[in-house]
């Protein structure tokens, strides 16, 4: 009897210290949701001010906004195409320099280099992404584009210029030199990330393919093979910092509303055009057409990190078991 009554005062005792924890953890587990709910809300919230104060454009322009090249503020007439087609082209082609570069920098870092130069490179990679956007901006501006206007866009349009993407004037100034800045500005984001996922991936998946009879190079390839989902995860986040950059391609893409066809071309780009006029925005369609303006750009972000995501799902065959899966 004594026994089984003091199982019991055990029992009891037992239960009152777990009762706590367990309604700690109830909070905590709370607090988690609590807080992963909130990017949701800003989200919904970011979507639904811009979609109120577009409504005015939205119903006064039509579908005409997106196919549209004219932009009147006097006569409130707007149409965003060459800004949709300077952002898209600005950003693809910053890829375009960035993703080579970025990719194999990282290769070298995690593969290749001693730890101390991959310690190196590193700090410097995350000096370059500490530059403030202006200071690209001046640099383009005052050193990057004499250069191409002297050197680089004479030689395109000299030997390239029958393709209508590189013919055209030799300004310094238009898609060209935005797309070169901003493919530097996102570099850092690409190498950082592709290093981390190359050297999180087992070693034992090199180590296999090398006593296989694989050479180094193609014992590379298999540890990129398994870190394709991320390499990509971080080119997601590359393209998401080129579409919205704002100040440094204001100061280098020429700023115009026609409707570019080469990449030597001035042009603007959605981000650039509401930073310029959104202080001159005074009568209601303008400001309201600036707005839908930037609807417009957040819904190309979401649906450009879509099809990425379906891109990822693609590669992996639908598996979240390889290294670096996003």
């Amino acid at each position: 009897m004594t026994d089984t009554r003091a199982t019991r005062m055990g029992g009891a005792l037992k239960a009152l210290r777990l009762r706590p924890a367990i309604r700690f953890d109830d909070v905590y587990r709370g607090l988690l949701m609590g807080a992963a709910g909130v990017v949701f809300l800003v989200v919904f919230l970011i979507a639904f001010e811009s979609f109120m104060g577009a409504r005015l454009s939205m119903k006064t322009i039509g579908w005409g906004f997106l196919t549209s090249t004219e932009w009147d503020p006097v006569f409130d007439r707007y149409g965003a195409l060459p800004y949709v087609v300077g952002t898209l082209a600005t950003s693809f082609l910053a890829l375009f320099f960035a993703v080579p570069l970025g990719v194999g920098s990282a290769i070298f870092l995690a593969e290749l280099s001693s730890r101390r130069m991959g310690e190196i490179v590193s700090f410097v990679m995350e000096l370059l992404a500490a530059i403030p956007s202006i200071v690209f901006g001046i640099w383009g501006f005052f050193i990057l584009a004499p250069f191409l206007r002297t050197t680089i866009e004479p030689w395109l349009v000299t030997n390239l210029g029958f393709i209508p993407l590189f013919s055209g004037a030799p300004f310094g100034i238009g898609i060209l030199n935005a797309g070169i800045i901003l493919g530097i500005m996102i570099v850092p984001t690409i190498v950082s990330i592709s290093r981390e996922v190359l050297m999180a991936t087992p070693k034992s998946l090199r180590e296999a393919s090398l006593a296989l009879g694989a050479t180094q190079a193609e014992s590379i390839g298999v540890a990129l093979d398994a870190a394709k989902p991320g390499i990509l995860g971080a080119v997601i986040l590359a393209l998401g910092r080129a579409l919205g950059e704002t100040m440094a391609v204001t100061m280098v893409i020429g700023n115009t509303n026609r409707l570019p066809t080469s990449i030597l071309d001035p042009g603007a780009t959605m981000a650039s055009v509401i930073a310029n006029e959104f202080t001159e925005a005074t009568g209601p369609v303008y400001l309201s057409a600036l707005v839908q303006i930037s609807l417009v750009l957040f819904a190309v972000t979401i649906v450009m990190n879509a099809l990425a995501r379906l891109l990822v799902y693609w590669v992996t065959g639908g598996r979240r078991d390889t290294a670096g899966a996003v």
